[in-house]
């Protein structure tokens, strides 16, 4: 239990004098009692319906909107300037249609309501993470944090495809360094920590850092384009693993040199070890506990060097593994329609094409893991409820996006309960009952 003192302290008006034909006229625009109500009650439900992340108004026309004035970087930014200030959707009906009878799952001791989360890459820096655990999402992973504030690298890097539901990124870890995301971190916390204080018993501690029930909070560390790698994620450890559940090591994105040599068994291995390490010695976090710690690979992987990565995982005794990030390969059997001059674009390709490369990864990482413990974590081309099904079934734990959601916006986590929720309870299996029979 951590010590409160240490974080916080008629239709129309009458007419007015003046000719006839002129009073009818004015009086013909004044409000009276009925229009007036007539007028709230109308701004109200438009209110709500704008309010509601089911409203398909954010993927019918909004996000359209953006896409049509904005670059995607600029639309990147827009979506979570609107999201930091709380100006979003949020998904009304979850607490009385959780469907958690069917989607919960158990995941490192916290029983999440579903195994929808959000992949690392749209909130870079934590702006937005209350917001966008409001959408439905029941975890959030921000980041890529670097220790040093560091530009990434020169602009244009975000683009869109969007005939293939894709994009393509070489952002670089651009990232506002550690202590500018545990200032916010700290004043969010700050701020839920005594909301909670006051409604609960002096006995009780908040859920977890998300401060929703069945909700975690992740925090994936990147390293600096210069400098030793193992020292900035041991830094990572140390200064953001107190507001962090779960603790992630980004060895795989394609943008940053020679990060993915990283994955090579014996550097992998003393990094994750040393990582480990650092966790074990953290004080326990703000909430009672040491978060786990995950590694995020790539999808461009042959099986050798996925059995390098599970053994790696393994004798480091990390918690788990997500698979995958991007990926720099643009198969011609993937079949991409946009132009030739976005699809050669340098950078990590994400969205519907990457979905065959990154199940197939995960499948063969099951197959490589399969009995030790390790919570695997599907990411990669996830837009509906039939692939997250599958990507349980491939062995997943729980399953991230990222691409999709940027594309259909809010509504999206709703309709992939909603549809998972369905084709479970069509087999009349619940998302444990797989989990468990993939363990």
């Amino acid at each position: 239990m951590f010590k409160r003192a240490t974080f916080f302290r008629g239709l129309f008006g009458r007419p007015s004098s003046g000719l006839k034909g002129e009073t009818v006229l004015k009086s013909s625009f004044l409000p009276g009692p009925i229009t007036l109500l007539l007028g709230g009650t109308l701004a109200g439900v438009g209110g709500y319906y704008l309010l509601d992340s089911r409203s398909s108004i954010h993927e019918y026309v909004l996000c359209p909107l953006i896409r049509t004035f904005t670059d995607a970087e600029q639309g990147h930014k827009l979506g979570i300037a609107f999201m930091k200030y709380g100006i979003a959707p949020k998904l009304l009906d979850e607490g009385r249609n959780d469907q958690s009878d069917v989607l919960g799952v158990n995941v490192f001791g916290h029983n999440l309501k579903n195994p929808i989360g959000l992949a690392a890459g749209l909130d870079k820096d934590g702006e937005a993470i209350d917001s966008l655990f409001n959408t439905g999402f029941s975890y959030v992973e921000i980041g890529s944090i670097t220790p040093e504030p560091q530009p990434g690298n020169p602009q244009p890097r975000f683009f869109r495809l969007p005939r293939d539901d894709a994009v393509i990124n070489r952002y670089g870890f651009n990232s506002t360094g550690h202590f500018n995301v545990i200032a916010g971190l700290r004043v969010r916390f700050s701020k839920l920590f005594e909301r909670f204080d006051r409604s609960h018993t002096p006995d009780q501690v908040p859920f977890s850092n998300a401060f929703q029930q069945g909700k975690l909070l992740g925090i994936n560390l990147g390293k600096n384009k210069t400098g030793d790698e193992v020292e900035d994620y041991v830094k990572g450890v140390s200064r953001l693993g107190p507001y962090a559940d779960v603790l992630v090591v980004n060895v795989s994105s394609p943008n940053t040199p020679g990060l993915r040599d990283l994955q090579n068994e014996s550097k992998l291995t003393n990094l994750l070890t040393t990582v480990v390490r650092e966790r074990n010695v953290l004080r326990t976090n703000l909430l009672g506990a040491k978060p786990p710690v995950l590694v995020k690979v790539a999808p461009d992987l042959t099986e050798p060097e996925i059995v390098s990565i599970a053994n790696s995982a393994k004798e480091a005794k990390v918690d788990g593994i997500i698979i995958s990030n991007t990926t720099i390969q643009r198969p011609k059997d993937r079949l991409l329609t946009s132009d030739e001059s976005l699809i050669n674009q340098t950078g990590g390709l994400s969205g519907k094409p990457l979905k065959p490369l990154s199940l197939q990864a995960l499948k063969l990482l099951h197959k490589h893991t399969k009995g030790s413990g390790l919570v695997l974590v599907g990411c990669g081309g996830i837009s509906n409820g039939k692939d997250a099904l599958e990507f349980a079934k491939a062995g997943a734990t729980f399953v991230e996006l990222y691409t999709a959601f940027a594309y259909k916006g809010p509504g999206l986590v709703a309709k992939i309960r909603d549809e998972l929720a369905n084709e479970l309870r069509k087999e009349g299996k619940t998302w444990q009952q797989i989990v468990n029979e993939n363990a």
